[in-house]
């Protein structure tokens, strides 16, 4: 027990020597963060058995490892861009262009941290690297000049910690130096190579004025500590993103957009392990998404069917994934604007799944939005596989004329309410290809259509 009390006190003084900025206790995967200028002693109780940080205490003996975290800070102004890389990171290089920053990551043994700060006219930062790596916003506001604000060109897990109580915004210009679709930064106002995952209480604002707000390669994760989240406009999708996106809380607003609210790809893979691929997943949190933009989607999910040329002719190939989407809790409300002309406010190309046994979702969705041609009209629901009502409460308003409040293969309803009302002229309630299946809740509509 003296051993390991050394090697803590060391760990404490080596802390203060270089000014670190955090501690990290770990406890197999599990770790919590400590900021060391609140704990400038770390009392033990027990004979030692116990080791406590203000209301938090841990048995030593179920303690991994303490470690410590020396964070580089870049720091914009609207005279440059600074950046505190201190002497105990390695392999972490900077280059430094007005206020356009290049970090370059080569430390691939240990995950390194980042703060960023400040507000520029003209910043951007483009991030390197090969290894997992966090981002703090910690009161960040950059409009970049001729590229994305962030462009993150990393394939690993990036985590990005909203600061609590700070307010944090990104815009990129209309147009592109190098429009290069390899490269990310001509993708999005904020770009992630990998997969990000997003926590912390304060606050995001995006706005793409060149293509996407916000895009991610791989998946993204709205942990349930997130405050709020703006895409404040993109001339093309909000949000887009690859593998799945996973909604545990926050607060998401989606206004302004130029095609769809949330789209995400699904994989084409011949891999069975794939732990999730095709999946939007909600489990907390509200998100408030309005239309503007014809034949578009709110939220879009997508299977991996697709076509191609070969010698001249288009062959198809068919889906090998069937994408599933799970609203199981939380708010969502989805308004489609007059001008959303044959718009889908929630649509997949699978199943679609509302509530459960055990959870209560509210998705409102009012349609103002006419049809865009006779066969794709308004629509507020759409499921290319079995609309499953489980929980909750679902309503869909189909104001508009020839406007439709759900379509889908087949529903399925065994628990919660779903209520469509048709009010516009020559619009339809539910329309189905296969059958309804009524094993418990209620469905309340008085126009339905089955094939």
């Amino acid at each position: 027990m003296k051993k390991i009390l050394s090697i803590i006190t060391l760990l404490v003084v080596v802390a203060n020597s270089v000014q670190a900025q955090w501690l990290r206790v770990w406890q197999g995967e599990e770790t919590t963060r400590y900021a060391l200028s609140e704990f400038p002693t770390i009392p033990y109780d027990g004979a030692g058995s116990t080791l406590t940080f203000g209301e938090d205490s841990y048995s030593t003996a179920e303690i991994d490892s303490i470690t410590i975290i020396n964070a580089v800070t870049i720091t914009w102004t609207n005279d440059g861009a600074t950046v505190d890389i201190p002497e105990s990171v390695e392999g972490v290089t900077a280059t430094v262009d007005g206020g356009n920053v290049v970090i370059n990551n080569a430390n691939t043994w240990s995950e390194q941290e980042f703060i960023l700060q400040g507000t520029s006219s003209a910043g951007s930062l483009v991030y390197k690297g090969a290894f997992k790596t966090k981002f703090h916003l910690n009161g960040v506001n950059l409009t970049s000049a001729d590229s994305a604000a962030i462009d993150i060109e990393c394939g690993k897990r990036i985590d990005l910690i909203l600061e609590e109580g700070t307010e944090n915004s990104f815009t990129d210009p209309s147009t592109r130096v190098n429009d290069n679709e390899d490269y990310g930064g001509g993708k999005a106002a904020f770009y992630c190579k990998g997969h990000m995952e997003i926590s912390g209480g304060g606050s995001l604002t995006i706005t793409g004025n060149y293509k996407h707000a916000l895009a991610t390669k791989e998946y993204l994760f709205l942990k349930r500590t997130v405050g709020n989240i703006t895409i404040a406009k993109s001339v093309a999708d909000g949000i887009h993103c690859g593998e799945y996106f996973k909604m545990n809380g926050g607060a998401l607003v989606l206004k302004g957009i130029g095609a769809d609210g949330i789209q995400v790809e699904t994989k084409s893979t011949d891999k069975t392990e794939e732990e999730l691929n095709g999946q939007f997943i909600m489990t907390g949190g509200s998100i408030d998404l309005t239309m503007s933009t014809q034949s578009t989607k709110g939220i879009r999910l997508d299977d991996d069917a697709y076509d191609e040329l070969v010698d001249g002719h288009m062959v198809s190939h068919d889906a090998t994934v069937v994408p599933e989407m799970y609203i199981l809790d939380g708010t969502i409300n989805v308004t489609v604007g007059t001008k959303a002309l044959g718009a889908k406010a929630i649509a997949s190309d699978g199943n679609l799944t509302i509530g459960s046994s055990e959870t209560s979702p509210t998705v409102t969705i009012n349609l103002n939005a006419d049809w865009d041609t006779e066969e794709e009209r308004a629509t507020g629901l759409k499921a290319a596989k079995t609309l499953l009502i489980a929980g909750g409460n679902t309503t869909v308003n189909a104001n508009a004329d020839n406007s439709r409040g759900v379509r889908a293969y087949a529903l399925r309803a065994t628990g919660g309410t779903l209520t469509v009302t048709n009010t516009g002229e020559d619009s339809q309630g539910i329309k189905l290809d296969e059958t309804f299946f009524p094993e418990g809740g209620v469905v309340n509509c008085r126009s339905w259509k089955i094939k």
